[in-house]
């Protein structure tokens, strides 16, 4: 797959989606797979246009909504799901305050060639999210180009990024993992802690992660930790430590289960399974290590059940 920041190495012509698509949970798939779809039977290249940073850091004063996945992790996705190439386009100010109609008219159809383009029914672009599916329809009649909604997709419930926000926020991640199509997914650099775990039996990977990455309610859970191509049983602390620290900010830490290696400065994904309990302070340290002994036994069993299925694939 080709992935390019610059109009000048893209092919054409191109069937399109358009959306920052963070998560790349199953709506955002089923749209992505009509494009790949639609880009063969025309003959055409299957293209994906999306943003970095996400928009909302732009314009909102907050930073915008916690993201559920990195620029890589999502370009990954994109590659799993047969699509052809990739326009990034670096978000600004500038960006913000392009029209919807010169939007179209400068990525679609003079750096993309857009034969094509499939948007959710609910899709916004341009300065003010003024841009949506009326509006792309209209355009495309006039500069030549199909448009196409792939609709709601859901159950009782929208999928959306918001969706997924929400779950991860009570914990749901099991919940989670059925609307993104996979288990919840953090990407990291293994840094450097305290190595309190090791101390008392329990050696973590502490994941350090971006400042805006979303994360689970704070809790331990059951997930697995990849350290190269293999997916290892952890049980995984996000929480605060309250047992040694007060008010710290939380940390996501992952005991990879019967594993011995040094993973320091290493890049590592943890994926999340289920919610074996909340964060607590215990009356003593060897009941908490009685208590992780048990969280260890319950996240292997729970990584043993989820058997060989990877869980960076796709639904």
């Amino acid at each position: 797959m080709r992935v390019t920041r610059y109009d000048s190495e893209l092919a054409r012509p191109s069937v399109v989606a358009i959306g920052v698509f963070d998560g790349v949970h199953r709506g955002h798939q089923q749209l992505i797979r009509r494009v790949v779809e639609r880009a063969r039977e025309w003959e055409c290249v299957s293209s994906v246009v999306t943003f970095d940073p996400h928009p909302g850091a732009v314009v909102s004063p907050n930073g915008g909504p916690e993201l559920l996945a990195t620029l890589d992790q999502r370009l990954e996705s994109f590659a799993q799901l047969g699509v052809d190439q990739v326009r990034v386009i670096d978000f600004t100010r500038d960006i913000a305050g392009q029209s919807a109609e010169e939007f179209v008219d400068e990525v679609l159809v003079t750096q993309l060639g857009a034969r094509g383009v499939v948007v959710g029914d609910d899709a916004h672009f341009g300065r003010g999210r003024e841009g949506n599916l009326e509006l792309l329809r209209r355009l495309g009649g006039l500069r030549g180009f199909d448009v196409e909604s792939a609709g709601a997709i859901g159950e009782e419930q929208r999928f959306s990024s918001s969706l997924v926000r929400d779950l991860l926020r009570d914990g749901e991640v099991a919940e989670a993992a059925h609307v993104l199509g996979r288990p919840f997914i953090l990407r990291g650099l293994v840094a450097h802690g305290d190595a309190r775990g090791r101390q008392i039996g329990f050696p973590t990977a502490n994941l350090e992660t971006q400042v805006r990455q979303a994360l689970p309610q704070l809790g331990i859970y059951a997930g697995l930790s990849k350290v190269g191509e293999e997916w290892i049983a952890s049980a995984i602390s996000v929480g605060t430590r309250p047992q040694f620290y007060d008010g710290a900010r939380p940390l996501v830490e992952s005991h990879l289960i019967d594993y011995r290696g040094d993973l320091y400065d290493t890049e590592m994904d943890v994926a999340f399974l289920a919610r074996l309990r909340a964060e607590a302070r215990f009356s003593s340290l060897d009941a908490l290590v009685e208590q992780m002994g048990r969280d260890v036994d319950d996240a292997r069993r729970i990584a043993e059940n989820f058997g060989s299925r990877s869980p960076d694939l796709l639904g």
